[in-house]
């Protein structure tokens, strides 16, 4: 069996190019959903379709509860995973003063929470593995930044950030690296669903292109390979040149 590896939030966006990447590995791809279990099995289906090795989890990253039953389940069966890949998010932009509470909770829950949520039940096996392992997480420009219009994503990515260092510490004498992908423009359906204009974004960036997903891909594949053993505890910018 190949050592696993698990996707959150992979059936669709920079998640679903990362697993289908991974095809090209030899891991054996664990793809994630909250819903749309059908896009999920797609992507399972082209990984086993390209020779690899791939099978579906769907829990919600926001509910604690759900998502320990869930990984403790799937690792009982096929053991620890050797790498996880933190990418699960969501947006709900407003100006503050704007702001419902639920604005707030739900994107709290659903990006920062889920940290915690996964990762906690995973942590215990994979140091009993006596192995090395991956942990890598995406966050956002905003959580460095700030963006107008999205302080609770700000928040949740900042908080991600600050917590993938702490881990990182905490784990490094297990050689388990814990690393942070951090992604500017993509044209993934979060931000068509944003409604900004791509061209305008695109003048926002040094390249003046928006990120392609094998712009991301690459990094996550290196970070998940031996070629990385050294490296943990860094936030790694994928951006065009964007401060």
């Amino acid at each position: 069996m190949n050592p696993s590896v698990l996707i959150t939030g992979s059936s669709r966006g920079l998640g679903k190019a990362i697993a289908l990447s991974l095809s090209q590995d030899a891991y054996s791809v664990v793809v994630h959903c909250r819903s749309k279990r059908d896009e999920a099995d797609r992507v399972a289906d082209t990984i086993r379709t390209q020779g690899g090795q791939s099978r579906v989890l769907q829990f919600d990253v926001g509910d604690r509860e759900a998502a320990k039953a869930a990984l403790s389940e799937d690792i009982e069966k096929h053991g620890a995973y050797y790498g996880v890949v933190c990418n699960a998010g969501i947006t709900s932009d407003a100006s503050f003063p704007a702001f419902v509470d639920d604005d707030w909770d739900r994107v709290i829950n659903t990006n920062l929470n889920s940290f915690y949520n996964v990762l906690h039940p995973l942590t215990m096996p994979m140091i009993q593995r006596r192995a090395p392992g991956r942990i890598i997480t995406v966050a956002s420009m905003s959580g460095i930044t700030g963006n107008r219009g999205q302080v609770n994503y700000s928040a949740s990515k900042g908080g991600i950030i600050a917590a993938t260092k702490a881990l990182a510490v905490e784990l490094a004498k297990r050689k388990i690296t814990v690393n942070c992908v951090v992604p500017g423009i993509f044209e993934t359906d979060m931000v068509k669903e944003a409604r900004l204009s791509l061209d305008q974004l695109s003048k926002l960036i040094p390249m003046e292109r928006l990120g392609a997903p094998e712009d991301i891909t690459g990094i996550v594949r290196f970070l998940l390979s031996d070629q990385s053993s050294y490296i943990t505890r860094q936030v790694i910018s994928v951006n065009g040149g964007m401060l």
